[in-house]
This record gives C-alpha cells, sequence and structure tokens, in this order.
C-alpha cells in the first residue's frame, strides 16, 4: 500500500493542469492513466481537426480563384491517403509536446493502470492500493455511440478512430451537427465526399438565437446537404448501409457519430463512495471548487464533468481543484466569460449569455445586428456570408452577450469574451480604435445598434474626452 497526499485520475488537459498546482505545494503526489497519452485535444480533438479543416478549407479556395484572375483552381485535385498523414504528421507532433511535458515526473509520479474507488480515500490501481488524502477525477469523455446500432457498428466512425482513417469513402452520413459533426463534416465534404448530414432540428452549432441559427441553417445548406428528419437505419447494402432521413432513402458506406461526447466515470467504482448522481450518472459537484458533494476531498474537473468540453475550460477546472486539494481551506474560483467556437465556415460562435439564457432570465436586453453580405472586408476576402448579434443591457448598454456565424468569427468573438469579462458597456467599447477595412468594423455596426436602443445617455463622441 502506498500513501500521498493527491492521487489524480487522468492525464489529460484536466488532469495536468492539477498536476502542476498539485506539484507548487507537495512532491507526494500520483498521476494515475491507464489509456494513451496525449490529450484528447492533441490526440483526437481540437488540434488534428483544425490541421483537417485548413486542408479542406484550403482547397474549398479554388472555387474562388477564377474570380481574381487566378487561373487553372478548376484543374487543382487533392490525394485524401497524403492529407490524412499529413494530419496525422501534425497531430503526432502536437501529442509529441505534451509527452515531452511529462518527461519530468513521468518515472516517479505517473501509473499507467486502472484506478478504481474502494472508498473516498482508497483507490485500487492495478494489484496495488493507493491511499490518498485527496483524489482528483479527471477522467475525460469519449464519443457518444448509440448501443441500439451495435449489429452495424462495422459501419460506424466516430471521432476517436476519424484521424486513422487513411482515405474516405465517396459516401457518408454524419449524424449530428454540434461542433464535432459540423466540423468534421464540412471538412470531408469540402474534400470532395459526399456528405449528408442528419439531426433532429435545424439548429447547428448549438445556436439559440432564432435568425442566426435560422441565417446559419440557410447558408449551410446552401452548400451541403442537411436534413433535420432524423435517421433510421433500414440494414446493410451492397457497399454499405440504407439509411432514411425523412422521406429520402440514400445509400452510404460510412456514418460519421458527431453526437458529441459523454463523461468516462463509469467503472470507477463511484457506487462505493455514497454519493449522489444526475441524471446522467455523473456525481453532484460545487461548480466553484470543484468538490464532489458528499466528500471531504474528491473533485470532479474537466470533461469527465459532462459541462462545457473544451480545453480552456478543463484546464480551469483543473487548476481549481488542484488548487484546492493542497490546500486546507478551498477556494472558490468562477468560471470566465462563456467562449464557444465552432470552427465551420464561416464560424459559429457564442460569447457571454446566449439568446436563450438572457430570456428564460427575463434580463431587459437589446440587440444590434450585422450582416457581413455587403461589409467592406468581406467583399475583399470573397466571404460575403454572416450574421452578428450583439446583446447588451437595455438600461446601461452593458455588454451582455453575442452569438454570431461570421467570417474569422472567432477573433471577434475573443474580443467580445474581454469586453464582457471587462464590465464593458457599448460605449466604452465604440471608445477603441478600429482600423479600415477590417471585419471588426462590423462588430462595430453592431454596437452601434445597441448604442442607439438603450436607456442610458451616450457621449457626444465616440471619440474619448481628453
Amino acid at each position: 500500500m502506498r500513501n500521498v497526499d493527491v492521487a489524480i485520475i487522468g492525464a489529460g488537459s484536466a488532469g495536468l493542469s492539477a498536476r502542476s498546482e498539485v506539484a507548487k505545494i507537495t512532491e507526494n503526489y500520483l498521476v494515475i492513466d491507464d489509456g494513451p497519452l496525449g490529450t484528447t485535444c492533441a490526440r483526437v480533438g481540437c488540434m488534428p481537426s483544425k490541421v483537417l479543416i485548413q486542408a479542406a478549407n484550403d482547397f474549398h479556395r479554388r472555387h474562388k480563384f477564377s474570380a481574381m484572375g487566378i487561373n487553372g483552381g478548376s484543374d487543382l485535385s487533392i490525394d485524401l491517403k497524403t492529407t490524412m498523414e499529413h494530419v496525422r504528421s501534425l497531430r503526432d507532433r502536437f501529442v509529441r509536446g505534451v509527452l515531452g511535458g511529462i518527461s519530468s515526473w513521468q518515472d516517479t509520479h505517473l501509473i499507467q493502470k486502472r484506478a478504481t474507488f474502494i472508498d473516498q480515500n482508497s483507490l485500487k490501481v492495478g494489484d496495488e492500493i493507493i491511499k490518498a488524502k485527496k483524489i482528483i477525477i479527471a477522467t475525460g469523455s469519449k464519443p457518444i455511440l448509440p448501443d441500439a446500432w451495435n449489429e452495424y457498428k462495422d459501419y460506424f466512425v466516430d471521432s476517436d478512430f476519424f484521424f486513422e482513417l487513411e482515405n474516405f469513402p465517396k459516401k457518408m452520413a454524419v449524424l449530428g451537427y454540434g461542433v464535432i459533426g459540423l466540423e468534421l463534416g464540412q471538412a470531408i465534404h469540402r474534400l470532395g465526399v459526399e456528405v449528408t448530414f442528419i439531426g433532429r432540428r435545424p439548429v447547428v452549432g448549438g445556436l439559440t438565437d432564432p435568425e442566426i441559427a435560422s441565417y446559419t441553417w440557410k447558408k449551410l445548406s446552401e452548400e451541403m446537404d442537411l436534413s433535420s428528419d432524423g435517421i433510421e437505419i433500414l440494414g446493410k447494402s451492397k457497399n454499405g448501409l440504407r439509411i432514411k432521413t425523412g422521406e429520402r432513402e440514400i445509400e452510404v458506406e460510412k456514418v460519421l457519430f458527431g453526437l458529441g461526447r459523454q463523461p468516462m466515470v463509469k467503472g470507477l467504482g463511484l457506487e462505493n463512495l455514497g454519493i449522489e448522481f444526475n441524471s446522467k450518472d455523473v456525481p453532484l459537484y460545487d461548480p466553484e471548487t470543484y468538490l464532489v458533494k458528499g466528500t471531504e476531498g474528491v473533485y470532479l474537473t474537466g470533461d469527465a464533468t459532462g459541462i462545457f468540453p473544451v480545453l480552456h475550460e478543463a484546464s480551469d477546472e483543473g487548476k481549481t481543484a488542484g488548487f484546492n486539494a493542497v490546500r486546507e481551506n478551498r477556494t472558490p474560483f468562477k468560471k470566465r466569460t462563456r467562449l464557444s467556437v465552432t470552427f465551420s465556415d464561416p464560424n459559429i460562435c457564442l460569447v457571454g449569455k446566449s439568446y436563450k439564457e438572457l430570456k428564460d432570465e427575463g434580463i431587459d436586453f437589446v440587440t444590434g445586428e450585422v450582416s457581413f453580405e455587403g461589409q467592406g472586408r468581406s467583399i475583399v476576402m470573397l466571404k460575403e456570408c454572416g450574421l452578428m448579434h450583439v446583446y447588451g443591457c437595455k438600461k446601461s448598454g452593458l455588454l451582455l452577450g453575442a452569438e454570431l456565424f461570421a467570417p474569422s468569427g472567432e477573433h471577434m468573438a475573443h474580443l467580445l469574451a474581454w469586453a464582457i469579462a471587462s464590465k464593458k458597456t457599448v460605449f466604452e467599447i465604440l471608445s477603441f480604435p478600429f482600423y479600415h477595412p477590417v471585419l471588426e468594423e462590423g462588430l462595430r455596426a453592431a454596437l452601434r445598434g445597441i448604442k442607439y436602443n438603450v436607456d442610458a445617455k451616450e457621449p457626444p463622441l465616440e471619440v474619448p474626452l481628453a
């Protein structure tokens, strides 16, 4: 039996961040992980997907070449086998970066075995018992795959396996158009795969603003085949599966599951802790300290919470849990301003409070709007597609949130998140410089839409007073 101050289950983004905080106070800790090392982001998530998306968007850009007098674009072709080799090469580079970061402590503090709870302070790790004063659960997530379709599993591809494909079939269905389904699905569509996106309602990327959601659906439907009629698998065919969506029957070689990810908390022996769970079998926990309710020293962090599976959130949660695990008194921390980006083209972003949250909370707000159809820099870029709504407090003009579908929206979303976190009003933001010609001029137009409709008195000029 071994006694430690802290045991961390999981060496992903949350677990590694927790370890960095724990190691500042004590060297008597262990990190336990029985899966492949390298974090979800580096191996199967954020990074390899962006490599693929970059290649897909670069290839898709050939359709704009002739308008600019660049000839020969129609003759370009793509070698998908080489593309995927490129994706895996950079994926491996990112993974090596992660593994390089653990090399200094791997031999002394890492156990690559399965951990299960015996009680709130004891873990069974292989044949060994680990006694820990505090335990941090950072086991991450896995793709959602319906058990009801197990007989067809040979035709399914999930995001964990996707990047191992050496080539793509000619026809695929993408089930779900959240972040994973939309990003990967649009990429393979632009690489030449015949893709049918299937879901149950005409809303993509988590949008809640009805006008933004409707516009985004319409514009993406102009490029790709989107169905909101659900899926029925009719059976196997000579070349794959026969499926039905609405009144249409189609044949596909593979189905890519983009239904999101679920916490990996089953099989940890959590039933031995005497705690309560939510409807998804995830332990109840304090969202400001990440302490599992009903315990004195078990913490739940990162994708394992099932709340917002993105890297910067997982990292923050891990740091919070690690900080508290090595201190006598727990300190509550609040989440940063919400920032969500779907790397479709155009980007889909949600910042701060969503339209639905503002409505549900009964907040009196006004909306500033801008279309990127006809916006100066969008015209120059030949990317005249996009719509942004920015929300401000009706009384004060305080910036509250935004939803957008816009070219390079990822950058404007960051500016908005920083402004919201800094508790800026639209008047203060409009006093900042906006260069010409940039996409951010569209953001300024939306902010002015709020300025003209709030109760607070606006300054005589947007130019700052001397």
